[in-house]
This record gives structure tokens, sequence and C-alpha cells, in this order.
């Protein structure tokens, strides 16, 4: 091996050991940690929320903050998202972490590497009776990123808070 193979390696080598000290010491600190949640009672039935919210080729008329949803909604599978924040449009690729009918759908997503801005979204349906639920979109972020996020979370939070207005609104016209 070469003295600059050598080198590369060395410095590779020392670049991911920063990394991972810089992620033990930032994993779930106040400063590299946020949740965010937004809810919504909805009159409607937890069977009828579930259908709505899987129904990904209706989201272009309706849902203002997913604008646009494919793949299959299992654990392990991969989504592809068309996501809006505030003026951010962005497209992630999340992995489907949980999949309960009428209760649960959980997704991991990530940029890049793991604990450079890592979000576990949730949406949550929540059965009061038998025509009414309560909707809950939750998303928990860690990683370096967060502290220099401010905005993007701030408006993340609007989002939360459109999609759930409009789901309700769907979800009833049909009801």
């Amino acid at each position: 091996m070469s003295k600059s193979t050598i080198k590369l390696i060395i410095g590779m080598l020392f670049f991911l050991l920063v990394l991972h000290v810089v992620r033990l010491v930032s994993v779930n600190t106040s400063v590299t940690h946020k949740d965010i949640q937004a809810e919504a009672v909805i009159n409607a039935s937890a069977s009828r929320v579930w259908q709505v919210l899987l129904d990904f080729k209706a989201y272009p008329q309706w849902n203002p903050s997913i604008q646009n949803m494919t793949g299959t909604p299992s654990p392990g599978e991969k989504l592809t998202a068309k996501m809006r924040a505030g003026n951010l449009i962005m497209t992630l690729h999340p992995t489907v972490l949980v999949a309960r009918p009428e209760r649960q759908l959980c997704w991991l997503g990530r940029l890049f590497i793991p604990w450079i801005f890592d979000g576990e979204h949730s949406f949550i349906i929540e059965p009061l009776n038998e025509n009414q639920v309560r909707f809950i979109q939750h998303e928990e972020f860690n990683g370096i990123l967060i502290p220099f996020s401010t905005k993007l979370l701030k408006d993340t939070k609007s989002s939360f808070n459109e999609m759930n207005r409009a789901l309700k609104e769907r979800a009833v016209q049909a009801n």
C-alpha cells in the first residue's frame, strides 16, 4: 500500500471516530432532540380515517403537506413522499416501521446517514367512540442538525396542523 492510501484510510477512520463520538454525545439531548405533535378530533370511524390516510393516490387532491406518496405501507418497505414544510419542498424515502390497520402508520426518514437528521413520523388513530377518533401526527427528530433547524421544525408543525384539518374535512365528507 502506498503512503497516500494509508493516509487516506487513517483520515477516514479518524472522521468515522469523530462522527461516532458526536453521535454518542448528541443522542437524546435536548439540543439534538425535538418532538412535534398536532392532533384533531375527527367525526368519522377509525376505518374511514385509515382508508383516507392510505389512499396515497388521492393525496394530490386534498393533502397540503404530503403532496405525493407512493409505496406499500408495510413494515420494512420504502415509501417515496414529496412533502412541503413552509416554502421547502423535499422528496424523502422513509422506511415503514409500523402499519397497524386503523391504529398507526409509522416510518423513519433520514438525511443521508443516521444521527445527522432523523425523523420518526407517526400517524396515530385513537378511537373515541364508534364514529369519532383522535388523529395524532407525531414526529420525533434526532440528530446533530436539529439545533440549526428551528424554522423547518416550526414550518413542520404548521404543516401537520394543515394536513390534520384537510384529513378531517376529507374523512367527514364521505361519511
